[in-house]
């Protein structure tokens, strides 16, 4: 069983954030803005997969911030209803389908998705509630991948605290270097790398190289 309180509070390695404040502003204003000039938007993907299958708007799940603090996510809901659930069962009945989860902890032809879902998600539009996370301070625009617990206790429990010396982004180095063709241990030395190399700077680039990723594309 896991320990909610596994790394609460745990992350003794140095932000490498100066001036955190900056950050911060950069944040609220940018969520603001998306939130309020995309607000149509917002109303027609809500309606979209409100009416497309079955199940509730949103998809909230638990994930970990900064310092080991869990928060919740929200994105627009890309899969059937009770996916979470599905999905040992899937991975046990292929083998095929068992390797790539344990690699990848996706898969690229999900069963669990819905037709609208596919769409949402290879233009990162799922994504725009997270917005609201930023605006709250759960999340920053640029940061590393918001992961769940029991990812970082299986996979990378003694990189925790570095990983988690930020808060997690909504797009960040390894959305912007393979994203989904990346393993996740790849995905890890991504967000190392982040941290390492951390500036402002950087940060305005990486949102820059995101925004092409939103058309739809060929995934190699």
């Amino acid at each position: 069983m896991i320990d909610a309180t596994f790394l609460e509070g745990k992350s003794k390695y140095p932000s490498p954030i100066k001036n955190k404040f900056i950050k911060r502003l950069f944040d609220i204003v940018f969520s603001f803005l998306v939130i309020v000039l995309g607000l149509p938007i917002f109303v027609i993907l809500a309606f979209i997969v409100l009416f497309s299958s079955k199940g509730p708007i949103f998809y909230i799940s638990k994930r970990v911030g900064i310092n080991g603090k869990q928060f919740k996510l929200y994105k627009f809901r890309t899969m059937y209803i009770d996916a979470d659930q599905k999905i040992e069962k899937i991975i046990n009945e292929d083998k095929e389908l068992f390797k790539e989860w344990i690699k990848y902890r996706k898969l690229k032809k999900d069963p669990r998705v819905t037709p609208i879902g596919h769409f949402l998600r290879k233009t990162s539009l799922d994504e725009l509630p997270q917005f609201f996370n930023v605006f709250k301070g759960n999340l920053s625009v640029v940061g590393p991948r918001p992961f769940f617990l029991n990812e970082i206790i299986e996979i990378f429990p003694k990189k925790a605290p570095k990983i988690l010396s930020v808060k997690p982004g909504i797009t960040g180095l390894w959305q912007t270097s393979g994203r989904n063709n990346l393993t996740i241990i790849q995905r890890v030395d991504c967000e190392e790398k982040y941290i390492d190399t951390y500036s402002f700077k950087n940060d305005l680039f990486l949102i820059c190289k995101t925004i092409p990723l939103m058309f739809p594309h060929k995934e190699k």
